[in-house]
């Protein structure tokens, strides 16, 4: 079983930058794909970033270019750094992986980009 916790979010300026991190309770160098996702309220979550264990990327194409994911196995820490924010990307992000068939999700980190 694996506990995520992100962290990390907040307000920030158009054109600003955010790191965000998501700590897991157990190892991740068993752990394969690791996702970002984020949500804003009445839509649908939405698949942002994925990396695979090691260290393959893959992003939406809203953020491809602004946005990178990373992991640290060592540390059991995934991260994803956000640069030239926009205010179309104020969400609730959330970390998530599937180990089996059990889906495993953060609480979510608000950010809000506003001036």
């Amino acid at each position: 079983q694996v506990q995520l916790v992100e962290s990390g979010g907040g307000l920030v300026q158009p054109g600003g930058s955010l790191r965000l991190s998501c700590a897991a309770s157990g190892s991740m160098f068993s752990i394969d794909d690791m996702n970002w996702y984020r949500q804003i309220p009445g839509k649908e979550r939405e698949l942002v970033a994925t990396i695979t264990r090691g260290g393959r990327t893959n992003y939406a194409d809203s953020v491809k270019g602004r946005f990178t994911s990373s992991r640290d196995n060592a540390k059991n820490t995934l991260y994803l750094q956000m640069n030239n924010l926009k205010p179309e990307d104020t969400a609730v992000y959330y970390c998530n992986t599937q180990i089996g068939v059990v889906l495993y999700w953060g609480q979510g980190t608000q950010v809000t980009v506003s001036s």
